[in-house]
């Protein structure tokens, strides 16, 4: 598509906005890949399988990144005013990027926000990272493989009403991961069937598992971060020590990316074994590594905490964690 350049001003801040010089509509242009812009990538993945090489797809967030807080640059503006159709998760998860999405898109570009064409309002989970009384639903359910599913399928739907003429290119693609996606939900159900019922618990350094556990009946007890990543206060750390101490949990659940000192100690003070390299979405390997994918990372995950409160994670060694589809055009922000 061919567009004019405008500028908008957000916060005091110069964003360029695309003006249509052309009917920009709801189709791509016959012409070339359809321009996807998103977020996270766990979302940049799953379009990458579904799309295919008939998109070019750029996720925005760098991996490694607090997508609660993540500020997007102004040189994004141009990225947004390029695309012919945005993926964001949703559920308050990238407030300022879907803000510049909206001051930026063309005319009849569409910001499709995952989460809630997912789940209903009844649906979401407020906890201890995500109160309710902060009006912030918790946004993680790409943790939750049938709900993954979910998202491949609205992208899917959403590239096909894009791009009409490569609609059974891009069934064909859901096809394919959504059987992967199958066999890891039946895989975890599995596994968790292996771990003993009274250490299906998880104290993570943040609440990104609370749709993966109404899902497979496991138990979020406690995360150390909320949302804006503060310490927790003296008096909830004692808490969790006692309540760690109280049910006997083998282990505890930190990330790689963000060192959690309040986890080390109370591992240290309740016996329990301290990991730390769980993720939520940032991709396992580099951009060229098989498991560089969705399905790579919850796989990593599960058999990280399945396999350390006690189960057997050896069938997740079955799943094929290589994108089904994998001559997209994909850039992941560093």
């Amino acid at each position: 598509m061919v567009r004019q350049v405008a500028v908008v001003l957000l916060g005091g801040v110069s964003f360029l906005v695309a003006c249509s010089q052309v009917d920009s509509g709801t189709e791509a242009s016959s012409e070339g890949a359809v321009t996807v812009v998103s977020t996270i990538s766990p979302i940049t993945n799953l379009i990458q399988n579904v799309g295919g090489d008939r998109v070019e797809v750029t996720g925005i967030v760098p991996e490694g990144t607090n997508s609660h807080t993540f500020e997007p640059a102004p040189a994004d503006a141009r990225v947004m005013s390029e695309a012919d159709i945005v993926f964001i998760n949703g559920l308050h998860l990238e407030e300022p990027t879907r803000e510049l999405a909206e001051a930026n898109v063309a005319e009849g570009v569409d910001i499709v926000q995952l989460g809630e064409e997912t789940i209903s309002p009844e649906e979401y989970i407020y906890d201890f990272s995500f109160p309710e009384e902060d009006g912030d639903p918790n946004p993680h359910l790409w943790t939750n493989p049938p709900y993954a599913k979910a998202y491949a399928k609205i992208i899917r739907d959403r590239l096909s009403e894009v791009d009409p003429d490569n609609a059974d290119y891009y069934s064909a693609n859901y096809d394919k991961i959504a059987s992967r996606l199958d066999k890891l939900d039946a895989i975890a159900r599995e596994v968790t069937a292996t771990v003993p019922e009274d250490d299906r618990k998880l104290l993570t350094y943040h609440d990104s598992f609370p749709y993966f556990a109404r899902e497979y009946g496991w138990d979020v007890i406690g995360a150390i971060q909320p949302s804006d990543f503060a310490d927790p206060t003296a008096q909830e750390v004692a808490g969790l020590i006692d309540q760690v101490g109280n049910e006997d949990l083998p282990a505890i659940f930190g990330s790689e990316v963000f060192p959690s000192p309040v986890l080390e100690q109370i591992a240290r003070e309740t016996g329990a074994e301290y990991i730390d390299d769980l993720r939520d979405d940032d991709l396992p390997g580099s951009l060229d590594d098989p498991d560089h994918s969705y399905i790579g990372l919850m796989v990593f995950d599960f058999k990280t905490f399945m396999g350390a409160l006690g189960g057997d994670p050896s069938a997740f060694d079955t799943i094929d964690v290589s994108n089904t589809a994998g001559d997209a055009s994909v850039t992941y922000r560093e």
